[in-house]
């Protein structure tokens, strides 16, 4: 038998498969798995909250660098629990969003790397991962239109947790917030889950301000003035001390005459008041205008008087 079949032939070609190409993957591999861990660090460190007074925000906790230059619209009344976790949520939510793409970046640039390395064409594979991307977006549109909603409610921060929204369906206390679904907990406990691509508009009773609108109804012999006058009176005392007094911002304002009809007249008032407070606050004015009316005589459209308008 010829020996020289059995020997090792150290060529160019064999350099390049056992030295050249292992070194160039090992590379590319550690390459990236530095990127991977570097870029996570840093999106971890953008999003971290830490307990301890903010100077500037003055919530009791600070603000995530990586919100930190974004809208931030928490309401004035939220807690310190609640605005930790609102720019919690929110910031590891974006935070999510952006290891995600990272990662699948730096898994396509490796992949591409270590085709070229072992000398494949990678034109076709580019083309098929356009189209293949192409059929996956219309396949899962409902899924990508609610990731896309849900970023840009997340930027924008259209609503948070902690915050009352109307969103349609679903009226209530938000009380998670996430790239494709929000939850939110109704009056009567109910807890809805509502997909962001299917959210066509968002009323935030949360923000800035609200307004409390009480309507009082009397009968139609009273005196219309006096009756506006008792309970403009009746609002400013209640708002001036007591529970209500740190949740109202405004003057009790009388808009006068909302309603006319054959069996009663009825009055609206209105008062600006804190987010979340306007409900509380409509309670309480309405129990006061009603008592003021009964100490000064005013007549309420019922057989039975003050009573039966307020339920006792």
């Amino acid at each position: 038998m010829d020996v020289s079949f059995l020997a090792f032939e150290w060529t160019d070609t064999s350099r390049h498969w056992l030295i050249e190409v292992p070194i160039r993957v090992t590379a590319y591999l550690v390459v990236v798995l530095i990127l991977r861990l570097i870029f996570h660090r840093m999106i971890d460190r953008a999003t971290a909250v830490r307990s301890g007074k903010d100077p500037d925000r003055e919530r009791g906790a600070r603000t995530p660098p990586l919100v930190r230059y974004l809208r931030d619209r928490v309401p004035s009344t939220a807690t310190s629990e609640q605005v930790l976790l609102r720019r919690q949520q929110r910031a590891q939510t974006i935070g999510s969003v952006l290891k995600s793409t990272v990662s699948i970046v730096l898994l396509v640039w490796v992949v591409l790397a270590l085709l070229n390395v072992f000398g494949v064409n990678i034109a076709p594979f580019i083309a098929s991962a356009g189209v293949v991307g192409l059929a996956i977006g219309f396949g899962a549109q409902n899924l990508v239109r609610d990731f896309v909603t849900g970023v840009f409610m997340l930027l924008e921060d259209q609503y948070g947790v902690g915050d009352t929204v109307d969103l349609g369906e679903a009226v209530g206390e938000v009380e998670s917030v996430g790239l494709r679904v929000t939850t939110v907990r109704d009056i009567d406990g109910t807890l809805w889950y509502v997909r962001n691509g299917e959210i066509a508009r968002v009323g935030n009773m949360s923000q800035e301000y609200a307004v409390a609108r009480i309507e009082v109804p009397v009968a139609l012999t009273a005196d219309v003035e006096r009756a506006e006058q008792v309970a403009v009176d009746a609002a400013r005392d209640a708002v001036a001390d007591g529970p209500m007094a740190g949740k109202v911002i405004g003057e009790p304002q009388m808009l006068g005459v909302q309603e006319l009809s054959p069996d009663l007249i009825k009055l609206r008032m209105t008062v600006k008041v804190r987010p979340n407070a306007q409900w509380s606050v409509q309670r309480g004015l309405r129990r006061a205008i009603l008592r003021a009316y009964d100490e000064h005589g005013i007549d309420l459209p019922y057989p039975n008087g003050r009573a039966a308008a307020v339920g006792e």
